[in-house]
């Protein structure tokens, strides 16, 4: 009788990738445009994030916060795109937008609706690590709301992080670990609220602003402070402040010159 194979002692490679998550979004792809579906929650955030990249983007590479088309020039790369709710807004604001994802009717989906607007997105059924084996480089990489569904989110952050050219950038949103964000993410907006599916967040996934930041500065990336998201009731839209507790924003910076890139923005060039 063979004697049973022993086990190799090397496990198998960590990876950003979460199957049952991509398979969790995937149902949901045709709901990704629907301002009251399943994703209402992220329509509602996008004012707060759009204005959040702009600002951080015009700090970083001096480029005019008020413009018409203030991202012009930039090259920017949304990791975890889903149905390309940021991709469309940034792309209007003159950004050079390429949107990945792990699920590839979330693609679909994104390419239908990026098509019906005549907007011209590189969108592709990747994951972040894949990509990063290539030779693109991105002036701003985007994780927003991404992490706290990652598999290993140590992986995600290096992955992405090989993505920013020197000189650029790396945001971040996600949610703390907090018993704040338990009573209000987990328990309230799933069970209570219904703003998202139950199910949608597994809080021990929630990752605190130093871990984030701890991650960021590993991959090579300088990490800035945290800002907080908060949820305004009276107004009914979301705003920016110092309360971390529940959601937040944090952008990391790759160490090099910005001077080439800033005379080629301002000759209106774009960025291979």
């Amino acid at each position: 009788m063979p004697k049973p194979k022993p086990k190799s002692r090397h496990s198998s490679p960590a990876r950003s990738v979460a199957p049952g998550e991509v398979a969790r979004f995937e149902a949901q792809a045709p709901a990704w445009w629907d301002e009251t579906g399943p994703f209402a929650p992220l329509h509602r955030l996008n004012p707060v994030r759009l204005a959040y990249i702009r600002d951080q983007a015009a700090a970083r590479f001096g480029r005019p916060g008020n413009r018409f088309r203030p991202l012009a020039g930039l090259s920017i790369l949304d990791v975890g795109c889903g149905g390309g709710l940021l991709c469309e807004p940034l792309a209007r604001l003159g950004g050079r937008v390429t949107g990945i994802d792990a699920g590839a009717e979330n693609i679909r989906e994104a390419v239908r609706h990026a098509r019906a607007q005549n907007l011209a997105i590189d969108y592709r059924a990747q994951t972040v690590e894949a990509l990063a084996r290539g030779k693109r480089r991105f002036d701003i990489v985007l994780n927003m709301e991404v992490i706290e569904h990652a598999a290993d989110p140590a992986v995600l952050i290096a992955a992405s992080a090989a993505l920013v050219r020197p000189g650029g950038m790396l945001m971040l949103s996600t949610l703390n670990r907090t018993l704040k964000s338990l009573l209000l993410a987990k328990v309230a907006a799933e069970y209570v609220l219904g703003w998202v599916p139950a199910g949608t967040h597994d809080w021990r996934k929630f990752v605190p602003p130093a871990d984030l930041a701890g991650m960021a500065a590993k991959a090579g990336l300088v990490p800035g402070a945290a800002t907080g998201m908060v949820y305004d009731p009276w107004r009914d839209d979301w705003r920016t402040g110092p309360d971390t507790g529940v959601n937040y924003l944090m952008t990391a910076t790759k160490r090099g010159s910005r001077r080439r890139q800033s005379k080629s923005l301002h000759r209106g060039e774009i960025h291979p």
